[in-house]
């Protein structure tokens, strides 16, 4: 048995050592067992909840979106609504031209088929050709737009000064003369209005890029060994991918009323039923000078209301992503 001496001083007590806190964001991502990418994934989520809380601020933006949610299921349940019979001119049900009645709200065309009908089904053709004719157009000027902006030098030369050659000549003009040197198909229509209409996007591209790229952390990017495909796809495109986004739905109406404006001259595929397709079958039935109103109205009120609702999601997303441009709600 040991004895202490009492004026000997007691020794201090060390409290345990705790382990270090972890961060809330990312203890949740470890307990999910994702470690950085559950982090990631919850910052998109946490983006994208942003950006939509945002967008509903819009009221204009809702309007569009709305729109355009009607325009997709009319067109994606066209065939079990209207059937792909109402293109048949054999099998026509009424009389040609016949005025709007109850049997058909808005009247026939030439052939007697439901111009309800046909303005339903053709929503599927101007819609499709719109989408794809804008993806195809922003996703070359993003391409020349990046790679101008993050090479420079003669490359960047040249390419501005090809923008700028498709930029003076009519748009409309060269998309005639392309559809009118290939054959009439919708592709042929896609490829003319996506090959035309990109130059606008690359040079707002190209902007944004020569902005990102002046930012420190790509100099301490390509420091560390990043090469020019990496700088360009894992800092500059995600940096560029909102001004992409906003650019497409802006690019969406425009190409609709170029596939409008192409069909409606005759460029267009016969085969299918499109809105501008029915504006040039009315414009050979001498619909205009005879006064059948109801064969003219319906396809150009659609390509309106569409085009509208397209370019008022555009000014939202704009507004959201960019909110110093001062867009109005």
């Amino acid at each position: 048995m040991t004895t202490t001496d009492p004026d000997e001083p007691t020794p201090p007590i060390t409290p345990p050592i705790s382990p270090p806190s972890t961060p809330p964001m990312a203890h949740a991502a470890a307990e999910g067992g994702g470690g950085p990418r559950a982090l990631g994934r919850q910052r998109r989520r946490a983006s994208a909840a942003r950006f939509w809380v945002r967008y509903r601020a819009h009221r204009s933006g809702l309007l569009g979106l709305a729109a355009l949610a009607l325009f997709a299921l009319i067109a994606l349940t066209a065939p079990l609504t209207i059937g792909s019979d109402v293109q048949s001119v054999t099998d026509a049900p009424g009389r040609p031209m016949e005025s709007p009645s109850l049997e058909f709200p808005l009247g026939t065309d030439q052939f007697g088929r439901s111009l309800l009908g046909l303005v339903v089904w053709g929503s599927r053709v101007s819609l499709l050709v719109g989408l794809l004719a804008a993806v195809l157009s922003v996703a070359i000027g993003a391409l020349i737009g990046i790679t101008a902006g993050h090479f420079r030098g003669w490359f960047a030369t040249v390419m501005m000064r090809i923008t700028d050659w498709f930029l003076v000549i009519p748009t409309l003009v060269l998309a005639i003369v392309l559809a009118t040197v290939l054959s009439r198909s919708l592709g042929t229509i896609i490829l003319a209005i996506g090959v035309t209409t990109w130059p606008t996007t690359a040079r707002l591209v190209r902007a944004q890029t020569l902005a990102v790229e002046s930012r420190p952390y790509i100099e301490r990017a390509k420091a560390l060994g990043g090469g020019h495909w990496h700088v360009m796809s894992r800092h500059v495109l995600p940096n560029v991918m909102p001004l992409v986004l906003a650019q497409t739905t802006l690019i969406i109406s425009s190409a609709i009323l170029s596939e409008a404006t192409l069909a409606f001259l005759g460029l267009g595929d016969p085969t299918v039923v499109s809105w501008g397709g029915l504006l040039q079958d009315a414009r050979e039935a001498g619909a205009v000078s005879a006064g059948k109103w109801w064969y003219l109205v319906p396809p150009g009120i659609a390509i309106a209301v569409v085009a509208l609702a397209f370019t008022l999601c555009g000014r939202a997303v704009e507004a959201v992503l960019n909110p110093r441009l001062g867009v109005t709600r």
